[in-house]
């Protein structure tokens, strides 16, 4: 029977590749010139130091760009709140890593909504979907990918 798995996750060495290429931008571009602004990664979490909270806003547009560029959706990103310490601001990135329980419950009601002959079963950090026609499968991609959520999404292990 077909299936595929719903998730939302972030390459862990390709968001590394875009937080280390936005860096670079910082450290090459005129106006952070003198400036001690950065960003360092922990896993899937980014503190961005500056020294005022206008370059965090610019840093955080890099950072987006970085990711776009890398086909990773800024949906993902979570922004924490600005904070100073001394004579620098920091701010935390968080990104999304798996479907939140609310998230999958609204997958799921839509899917069941359009009344397809599709099954969809909550599984952990992600959403199964089967059914007995690869055109319904397909068809509830499309459904999914023209609606707004609030977290990415991407169609894994489809399987005929």
């Amino acid at each position: 029977m077909p299936a595929f798995d719903i998730v939302s996750e972030v390459d862990l060495h390709i968001f590394t590749n875009a937080v280390d290429q936005a860096g670079r931008v910082i450290e090459t571009r005129f106006d952070f010139k003198g400036v001690d602004a950065r960003f360092e990664r922990d896993a899937l979490t980014v503190t961005m130091f500056a020294e005022a909270e206008f370059q965090l806003q610019q840093m955080e547009d890099l950072l987006r760009a970085a990711l776009v560029k890398v086909k990773i959706d800024p949906l993902a990103m979570e922004m924490g709140d600005v904070k100073g310490a001394g004579k620098q601001v920091k701010q935390l990135v968080t990104m999304q890593s798996g479907l939140t329980s609310d998230v999958a419950r609204k997958i799921v009601k839509l899917i069941k909504d359009r009344k397809l002959k599709v099954q969809s079963q909550i599984q952990d950090e992600q959403v199964r979907v089967t059914g007995k026609k690869r055109d319904d499968l397909q068809e509830v991609m499309a459904i999914l990918r023209a609606e707004e959520l609030d977290q990415p999404l991407q169609f894994t292990n489809f399987r005929d």
